[in-house]
């Protein structure tokens, strides 16, 4: 495995503070996150920001087919050196934020991929959640994170981590902490410790959820002021016309005591609650700002 700072060197790359590019040039580490998604041959993986291609390079021994995305012109240009020719790897010039997941058809048409990534910390939060619209077709995520967002990730219901972030990944997934990954293990340096995060994704929903986006504006709702209690959250104007009547009975409905807080809620109770409220919300609609 080549020096990651040779291959900078080599290639006369600077690494982009604006693109958050750190390279993970640990190759123990890079074993460990191959090894963590128990990549098969002929299996599709698709990595984020592929950089330098040294991840790559171990899929690609692995018999993966590999689609490697990468949004800087000067890195996709020392991918396409290293593999032109490689039929198992194909690079893509893209920002992972816009790509159509649904277009990624594994080899043979059939099953669903693997998503690898060292994803810039700045819109971790973000390209979680836009692989979260594309799940159907994603088996697992093997993604590293800046550490306190892998523990808001993987946060049980309870403590002071959960979240957001915890609520959907555990509605779709089951999500867990794999590993820390020292600053010194990546170039340049960064100024956080990192963590290794595997999700899979669910067949089915950990429960029955009517609307994922409802449950998601629910979940950003209840969550929005951490120290007031969910009726309070709820009530706030964030559902323009619904009466402070119809969210009282839809708790009920759902069985949640309105003086608890987002925090202590699980992910099929949240589910239960965006059910619930969707119900008096689609009424509202039918029949007027009266419900």
């Amino acid at each position: 495995m080549t020096s990651i700072r040779k291959m900078i060197r080599h290639y006369g790359i600077r690494p982009r503070k604006r693109l958050g590019q750190s390279f993970l040039h640990d190759k123990n580490i890079i074993n460990k996150i191959v090894d963590i998604a128990d990549v098969m041959a002929g299996e599709t993986v698709v990595e984020i920001g592929a950089g330098l291609g040294i991840m790559t390079e171990r899929l690609a021994e692995r018999g993966a087919r590999v689609i490697a995305l990468e949004i800087d012109p000067s890195l996709v240009a020392v991918l396409r050196e290293r593999f032109g020719g490689n039929e198992q790897v194909e690079i893509v010039q893209a920002d992972v934020l816009k790509v159509d997941f649904s277009g990624i058809h594994p080899g043979g048409g059939e099953g669903r991929f693997k998503v690898i990534g060292n994803i810039p910390y700045h819109i971790s939060t973000p390209i979680l959640f836009r692989l979260f619209q594309f799940r159907q077709w994603i088996s697992s995520l093997i993604l590293m994170f800046q550490e306190e967002v892998a523990e808001r990730i993987t946060a049980a219901p309870g403590t002071s981590a959960y979240g957001i972030p915890s609520v959907m990944v555990a509605s779709f997934a089951r999500a867990g902490l794999i590993m820390t990954v020292p600053a010194g293990c990546f170039y340049p340096v960064p100024k956080v410790t990192s963590a290794i995060v595997k999700i899979d994704f669910l067949d089915r929903p950990a429960a029955e959820i009517a609307d994922p986006d409802f449950l998601l504006r629910i979940v950003r709702i209840a969550f929005a002021k951490r120290r007031k209690t969910l009726l309070n959250n709820l009530r706030s104007g964030a559902l323009p016309g619904l009466s402070e009547a119809a969210i009282l009975e839809a708790m009920q409905l759902a069985g949640i005591d309105g003086s608890r807080r987002a925090e202590t809620l699980s992910a099929p109770e949240f589910a239960a609650l965006a059910n619930a409220i969707l119900v008096f919300c689609n009424e509202l609609k039918r029949s007027g700002p009266s419900v």
